[in-house]
């Protein structure tokens, strides 16, 4: 048998999109034959799975799990919708989802190079590979995310259209407001805000909003213009901004109004910390 090399492991890999670890053991099984170690590797399937992942991958889902404290949210796509409501595509999101929350990765990346905990043999990705060649469509771990609960933090969560849209809120100042989180989860999912707070409006993008409305105003008295455009911009936070939008459930509320609401039933300060929306592909 040959001396396996580092150069040889590699060289397998570069020719076969397959991991690491599988390269060395085909290589192994080989005896060092680099042509019967990729005839191997494309009989069991793997392959051959690599030839897939070439295909957009347009649909697919999004799920959270929840480990301790630890909240974990996962977008996994697929090259269609059928695939995507198979069961076995499912459980590998459920199964990607507890991963996440049950390791803490510190990135995409890491997660994917990270050993799978219910398989030590395989990293995440070759565990991933494995699910292509079984369903037989391209499927790509897209995005994770990790969230924190503690004693002072609140999260809801909501899912919509099934999976095609998930929200998470953190609300700071008590543990005990998840009702209320979730509620404006799910308002963030009708409304797709694209802010927090005026605050965190970038400047280059307030600026370009109020070019819109001076050459909208283009003739106006000039000390009507800077109150116009306040008037303007008013409008555009009340519409992008989660905490100036009215309540999709009562719209005599804002969404600040909601807040301080329940932080003054509770008698703790509450603050609208931050939130996502995630849709699928975005």
């Amino acid at each position: 048998m040959a001396a396996l090399t580092a150069d040889m492991i590699k060289e397998l890999r570069e020719r076969t999109g397959v991991g690491m670890g599988k390269c060395k053991e085909a290589l192994e099984q080989a005896n060092g034959n680099m042509d019967l170690a990729i005839e191997n590797l494309r009989k069991s399937g793997m392959a051959s799975a690599v030839k897939k992942e070439g295909r957009s991958t347009n649909e697919g889902m999004i799920t959270s799990a929840l480990n301790g404290p630890t909240v974990a949210v996962v977008e996994v796509n697929a090259e269609t919708d059928f695939v995507v409501k198979n069961d076995r595509f499912q459980d590998f999101l459920k199964a990607v989802a507890e991963e996440v929350a049950a390791t803490h990765p510190a990135n995409l990346a890491a997660f994917l190079q990270q050993p799978y905990s219910k398989d030590k043999g395989l990293t995440v990705d070759q565990y991933r590979a494995t699910m292509v060649q079984t369903i037989g469509e391209n499927i790509q771990i897209r995005r994770i995310e990790i969230f924190k609960k503690s004693p002072s933090k609140s999260i809801g969560v909501y899912s919509h259209l099934g999976g095609k849209i998930l929200t998470l809120v953190e609300i700071e100042g008590s543990d005990k407001e998840e009702e209320l989180a979730k509620a404006i989860a799910m308002h963030v999912a009708a409304t797709a805000p694209d802010y927090l707070k005026p605050e965190e409006v970038p400047a280059d993008i307030l600026e370009k909003e109020k070019e819109i409305v001076r050459s909208q105003i283009q003739g106006k008295p000039a000390n009507m213009i800077d109150k116009i455009v306040e008037g303007k911009m008013n409008s555009y936070y009340d519409q992008v901004c989660l905490t100036r939008q009215k309540y999709i459930r009562d719209d005599s509320k804002t969404i600040q109004d909601l807040v301080n609401e329940a932080s003054k039933k509770s008698g703790k300060l509450l603050t609208l910390k931050r939130f996502i929306r995630w849709s699928v592909g975005q």
